[in-house]
């Protein structure tokens, strides 16, 4: 099943249920989700693969993780729980996620195989490690690694 589909079947699954959160959340991505399919009509395009709704995804989910801090920060709390269960909502639809550990084992061997030295390779790393583990691993953890690592 697609994600288009999927996203459909959980927002009638959503009103049914009378679940507000959800359903905004829900509505949210696939309003997402097709504004690209529109943007890339031109092109020859229809519809996202796989690799293009992970991004969209990754992307929602960046844009709560950055609203909810800047909230807790300006010290709306309310706003903040808001976001974090469309965030949990969001999660749903991503791939796993890996656990540290695994970050920093793949971070080792992109290190090692681009032979990265000091924090001048900052960048062949970063490159490397965000194709390997787009979806998979928060950008700001995997950054943090990698200059603890190169420093």
């Amino acid at each position: 099943m697609s994600l288009k589909d999927r996203i459909g079947e959980d927002i009638k699954s959503a009103m049914k249920a009378k679940d507000k959160i959800r359903l905004e959340t829900v509505r949210g991505i696939k309003k997402v989700i097709l504004e690209k399919e529109v943007e890339l009509r031109p092109k020859g395009i229809d519809s996202l693969n796989e690799e293009q709704e992970i991004e969209l995804l990754v992307k929602q989910a960046k844009q709560r993780r950055d609203s909810i801090e800047q909230f807790t920060n300006a010290g709306r709390n309310d706003l903040a729980d808001k976001e974090k269960q469309e965030l949990a909502i969001l999660e749903t639809y991503l791939p796993q996620q890996m656990d540290d550990s695994e970050v920093e084992s793949v971070v080792d061997e992109i290190i090692a195989s681009v032979g990265a030295t000091s924090a001048k390779d900052l960048g062949k790393v970063m490159g490397a490690a965000m194709k390997q583990l787009k979806g998979k691993a928060d950008g700001k953890k995997i950054q943090a690694l990698v200059k603890g690592k190169l420093s």
